[in-house]
């Protein structure tokens, strides 16, 4: 038996063997970790097949659509948009987003940039024409979240999910920036004449405080004069009590004597004129004094 006989022979066999092999081999499809196969059977959605091996019927079955389920990035775009206060202004936005249910994808839209696009304009026209120009400016934050939360709601029936979205700049025309920057200009003066106005107003009132700290040092200080004499008085009479009336006397002429000497101590050639009252006042001292001594 020669070789032409024997594949005569099985033919047969090495036909089936190899309808199995090319079956096997157009039956198994791995898929990449960062896609997604669709397949159709009979020009239907059959099955999404997942990243590893997947099995399908060979010509049954067919792979119609490879989805890339990798972060996205929309290109940035323009549009103009006019706010509550008639000022129009001109908003680029960039938004990123994957393709997370290629089922709905592919058979629910045909251009998913184009429509994204669209509906991010549609979304930054209403919001922005609810907002006056300062708020569109201090709170960006606020308005990316709300685009992005309702650009989410609308894209969701076609099986993407919206990861970011960016308002990356938003342009005035020259008249509207002219008149924010006179106003700006304006602000700021109006903030240094009210910071000079509350620096005077703080100077009056630490000198306020000065004054009313030394009326208070003042009056301090002669309540502990007052109180100082009171106490000398107190003394006194305490002296006086005890020693009786010659202690007073004694006193009375030592102080006359103490001030006519003052007086004499004058510059130049001085005549001093005392009174009897005077005299007396030397006679009761030295006497006084003898009868101390």
């Amino acid at each position: 038996m020669n070789f032409e006989t024997l594949i005569g022979e099985n033919a047969v066999l090495i036909a089936i063997a190899a309808l199995l092999i090319v079956a096997v081999f157009l039956g198994v499809r791995i898929v990449p970790q960062s896609e997604k196969h669709v397949v159709e059977r009979f020009g239907r959605l059959h099955a999404v097949l997942g990243p590893g091996i997947n099995f399908i019927v060979p010509l049954l079955d067919r792979v119609a659509h490879r989805i890339s389920v990798l972060e996205r990035m929309l290109p940035a775009t323009r549009q103009d948009a006019i706010t509550a206060d008639n000022v129009l202004v001109q908003v680029e936005t960039s938004v990123f987003y994957r393709i997370i249910e290629p089922e709905k994808t592919v058979y629910r839209i045909r251009d998913v940039d184009g429509a994204i696009a669209t509906t991010v304009a549609g979304i930054v026209r209403a919001e922005i024409g609810r907002m006056e120009l300062d708020a569109v400016q201090s709170n960006r934050a606020s308005l990316i979240g709300t685009i992005q939360g309702n650009l989410a709601d609308m894209v969701d029936d076609w099986g993407i999910e919206v990861t970011r979205v960016e308002i990356l700049d938003v342009n005035l025309d020259e008249a509207t920036r002219a008149a924010m920057l006179q106003q700006l200009n304006a602000e700021r003066a109006r903030r240094a004449q009210v910071t000079e106005a509350e620096g005077r107003r703080r100077a009056v009132e630490l000198a306020a405080d000065a004054d009313l700290y030394a009326a208070e040092q003042q009056a301090k200080a002669k309540r502990i004069t007052a109180e100082a004499e009171a106490y000398a008085t107190e003394v006194i009479a305490t002296a006086i009590a005890k020693n009786g009336l010659e202690a007073v006397q004694y006193q009375v002429a030592l102080k006359q004597v103490e001030a006519l000497t003052e007086v004499g101590k004058g510059p130049g050639k001085q005549v001093v004129l005392l009174p009897a009252a005077a005299l007396d006042a030397f006679k009761d001292a030295f006497a006084q004094f003898r009868g101390k001594a």
